[in-house]
């Protein structure tokens, strides 16, 4: 709905690509339209764990040596990343615990 060729004969590539998507994942029933379900499971997919992206994510960004492991030193360097984010409550978790 948001491309318009606009006299254009060839797509670009994106709108290839999305309409793929749609055709091979989105469109479930393949009835030509995405219904609330559909869209839930787009936005919202249920075989997406949250948590252990947020973790993977906090781990790669601050991870310095990439060891695998955060130091306290690691994690003091990136406070700001760990206190925005919800994997530790945005910050209350910091505060809970000792070994912070």
């Amino acid at each position: 709905d948001m491309y318009s060729q606009d006299g254009d004969a060839d797509e670009p590539e994106w709108v290839k690509t999305e309409r793929e998507q749609f055709v091979e994942f989105r469109d479930k029933n393949r009835d030509g339209r995405m219904d609330k379900e559909e869209t839930k499971d787009w936005i919202l997919p249920s075989d997406y764990d949250h948590a252990e992206a947020e973790a993977r994510h906090l781990v790669y960004e601050s991870d310095q040596n990439k060891d695998g492991k955060l130091s306290k030193e690691e994690i003091v360097e990136k406070y700001d990343l760990f206190v925005g984010s919800q994997a530790t409550d945005f910050g209350e978790a910091l505060v809970r615990h000792d070994e912070f």
